[in-house]
């Protein structure tokens, strides 16, 4: 059984994804792809694979994993937007065979036990396409990125208007009424970390690279959704720093508006059947009330 992983990376230096590269070493991930989209970062490749033979010879157990033919690939890439890029590594993960594919964040980082328990869960149960863990801040606090799928008005809403008016939405969108501890099959997962079965990937597509940026896990997911689960599961913990770019930079702010209209004039705006069916049945899981 073939498994592989990608990061995609943008004027990143290789300290920035050091612990996620060290989080792949130490799981039963194969081959680890890194799609760089920068223009400038001429001395990443050697870096990369400076970092990968010292860490690699660092330790019995990973030497041991190198021996039988794990892989570190750098592939240096137009930048065609974060789906695109892995899109990349899923048609090279294609060729190889890969069973399972692990979507992730240069700004993610977990323990060992994460990756055995997500592949022991996806071979007792065929049926999901999809998984994303618990996922926390630094300092311990609970991310809420599994969600229903979006409104027009909980996406911008979110970008432009003050947290307390919309508090109440906020709370049914995240899915709080859920108290994050059980497993649910939702519509909506970040890309922060996207655990893919390859079969379903084959199925549903590719990432639709028309989402340069901030929509194409929300495309992604409700697209596997609809043939498979796509599951939140919180019987393990991963951590995300998570800087919200588009609340800093109005440069990413404008990617992201306009592609969250993309999204919408893809799936509909008001007019979305599938989408209020989806958000009933996410409902029902925890016991909650779409509004």
């Amino acid at each position: 059984m073939t498994i592989t992983a990608s990061i995609v990376t943008y004027n990143h230096h290789l300290l920035d994804f050091e612990p996620v590269l060290r989080s792949l070493f130490a799981s039963p991930v194969d081959v680890v792809y890194v799609i760089d989209h920068s223009d400038s970062m001429l001395e990443l490749k050697a870096e990369l694979q400076e970092f990968a033979r010292r860490v690699l010879n660092g330790e019995p157990e990973l030497k041991q994993k190198a021996s039988n033919g794990f892989k570190l690939i750098y592939l240096p890439h137009e930048n065609n937007g974060y789906g695109g890029g892995h899109n990349v590594a899923l048609k090279d993960a294609m060729k190889l065979g890969s069973k399972y594919h692990l979507v992730v964040n240069p700004d993610v980082w977990f323990g060992p036990e994460v990756m055995p328990k997500l592949v022991r869960y996806m071979e007792e149960h065929e049926d999901v396409g999809q998984m994303m863990p618990k996922v926390l801040f630094p300092n311990g606090q609970i991310q809420r990125l599994a969600k229903m799928l979006p409104t027009p008005f909980d996406m911008f809403g979110r970008l432009c208007i003050p947290n307390f008016i919309i508090k109440r939405r906020n709370t049914i969108y995240e899915l709080q009424q859920s108290g994050f501890t059980k497993i649910l099959n939702v519509p909506y997962l970040s890309g922060c970390f996207m655990f893919l079965r390859m079969s379903a990937v084959q199925d549903v597509g590719l990432f639709d690279e028309q989402f340069f940026m901030y929509a194409e896990d929300i495309d992604m997911t409700r697209r596997i959704h609809k043939k498979y689960k796509t599951l939140y599961y919180p019987c393990t913990t991963i951590y995300h720093t998570f800087t919200r770019g588009s609340r800093k930079s109005l440069r990413l702010l404008r990617i992201h508006v306009v592609n969250i209209m993309l999204y919408f004039n893809k799936w509909g705006w008001f007019k979305d059947e599938e989408r209020n069916t989806v958000n009933e049945n996410v409902m029902q899981q925890i016991g909650g009330t779409v509004l």
